[in-house]
């Protein structure tokens, strides 16, 4: 356990709150900030209403119901235990991320580290603060595999290779900051992309306990991306490529790939 203080940014899922749980563990929590997403305005009521974007939502919407029954997600980290937070007495909601409130208590707190995961685009002050600067755990590999759903698209692509999480400093960029390590889980011939996804999250929940350690040694960590790779986003993500995913899978994609679990940490070049 490192003495840093930490201001955890996250959102409220099993998996948010299992990466919460360690980052309060590896160091002193200050505050764990969730969003709600409560603020609504017509003009975001009006875009929600377009046809295009409704029907995704309402298809996106029964995908996750069938897919997450039986809460599985919970059951994965937190096995028959309920899914909680170890400090829920450090709970703040807000209704966005980027709110003058967050900025406020940063502002106040000092906080040696703001350590980000399962939340919307950080823009704005935030960018500037913490001692030992601001972090995102991005469920991809950097910089090929940026933005949403990169577990689905590196196993779409067949390259179950790429399947990970990253640690990155964050910048004005979507998942573009310096690389602080990538996190590669176990392939088994079993799995499929919520496992794959949730194991690479639970292994980067130690990787990002160990990062308070290594900031608090002065570990020099962080390179800078070097290809611009590719930006998913959410609405990229059709029927037809669900399908054609099962299809590989069935077929043995992770049968012929199967691999043990790797870190690798970025250190600044010379």
């Amino acid at each position: 356990m490192s003495n840093l203080s930490i201001l955890i940014l996250c959102g409220s899922s099993a998996r948010h709150l299992y990466v919460a749980n360690a980052l309060c563990k590896a160091g002193k929590p200050i505050a764990i900030v969730q969003e709600t997403g409560a603020q609504w305005s017509l003009a975001k009521v009006f875009k929600l209403l377009k046809p295009t974007k409704l029907y995704r939502k309402v298809w996106r919407w029964l995908r996750d119901r069938k897919r997450y029954t039986g809460n599985k997600e919970d059951e994965f980290f937190f096995g028959d235990q309920e899914a909680r937070l170890d400090r829920p007495d450090l709970v703040i909601n807000t209704p966005h991320i980027n709110h003058p409130d967050v900025v406020r208590l940063a502002e106040k707190t000092q906080p040696d580290v703001i350590a980000v995961f399962g939340t919307s685009l950080i823009k704005g002050p935030l960018l500037k603060m913490g001692k030992y600067g601001i972090v995102n755990l991005h469920g991809g590999l950097s910089p090929h595999y940026r933005g949403a759903d990169c577990t689905f698209w590196a196993l779409y692509n067949g390259e179950p290779d790429q399947v990970g999480c990253t640690l990155h400093f964050i910048n004005e960029g979507i998942d573009t900051g310096k690389l602080i390590s990538h996190i590669s889980p176990e392939i088994k011939a079993t799995d499929d992309e919520l496992t794959l996804f949730w194991r690479a999250v639970r292994d980067s929940a130690n990787v990002y306990a160990t990062l308070m350690e290594y900031f608090e040694q002065d570990e020099p960590l962080g390179q800078k991306q070097q290809e611009k790779g590719t930006l998913y986003q959410v609405k990229d993500r059709s029927w037809k490529h669900e399908k054609e995913l099962e299809k590989k899978l069935h077929d043995g994609l992770l049968e012929q790939n199967e691999t043990p679990s790797r870190i690798h940490w970025f250190k600044p070049k010379n």
